[in-house]
């Protein structure tokens, strides 16, 4: 009953975090989006504020660059000589400016919003962790992510709480469904953003798919109950 009650209280999380990802986190980040691609420089001879709508581009000075790949991996170029967005501004990766950074180089920075969005140095540019992207599908596969994930508990606790669990135990359905689970979103969901299609696909896609996995591992989990053949 204890352990029913737990899976009950803390598939309450995931389930909001699932409501906050696609009514708060998912349009926030398209009307981000969208406002700079909207955006046109600033009006010359504007004094600078820390926060503006308009792309303004300024002198930097690198005081150092942290390249390091791998497991932890962390770029990041600590920039001075601007007011107001003087700091370390970090990136995906080194290439293809980042790399060649080294200190006392002179870069230009574009800042909308407060935030560094992107670094240029003669013919090569880079744009930062800051700058808005148009990659809704692997948020849209976290909040698909969380809200079955909250229907997994859901479901699991109720079971412990009726006394109905038969096999329907964490080893035996909510293991495998976990795993099935994150293969499915982040297999749907990064496909998604290298192809452009459109977010609500993934979890058009993910959730039939696990509603399907977990029938048939039911149907094989009766059978295996019953002492029938795998497969039958």
């Amino acid at each position: 009953m204890r352990i029913g009650a737990t899976l009950l209280t803390l598939s309450l999380a995931p389930l909001l975090a699932c409501v906050l990802v696609f009514t708060v986190w998912l349009p926030r980040d398209r009307d981000r989006y969208e406002a700079y691609g909207a955006a046109v420089p600033c009006a010359a001879g504007v004094p600078a504020a820390a926060w503006e709508d308009c792309l303004r581009t300024l002198p930097f000075t690198v005081d150092g660059t942290r390249n390091k790949p791998g497991r932890g991996s962390s770029y990041e170029a600590t920039l001075s000589g601007a007011p107001f967005w003087n700091g370390t501004v970090a990136f995906g990766d080194p290439d293809p400016l980042l790399e060649r950074l080294r200190p006392g180089d002179r870069v230009t920075g574009t800042v909308w919003r407060g935030d560094v969005v992107v670094l240029s140095r003669g013919d090569n540019r880079q744009s930062t962790s800051d700058e808005p992207r148009d990659e809704p599908q692997m948020t849209a596969a976290i909040g698909t992510f969380a809200g079955l994930l909250a229907a997994l508990g859901f479901w699991l606790g109720a079971m412990r709480l009726t006394g109905a669990r038969e096999h329907r135990t964490w080893a035996a359905y909510g293991k495998p469904l976990l795993l099935a689970l994150l293969v499915a979103c982040f297999g749907v969901g990064l496909p998604s953003v290298w192809l452009g299609l459109p977010w609500w696909l993934v979890p058009a896609v993910v959730v039939p798919v696990m509603v399907y996995t977990s029938w048939q591992l039911h149907r094989y989990r009766v059978a295996s109950a019953a002492g029938a053949p795998e497969g039958a």
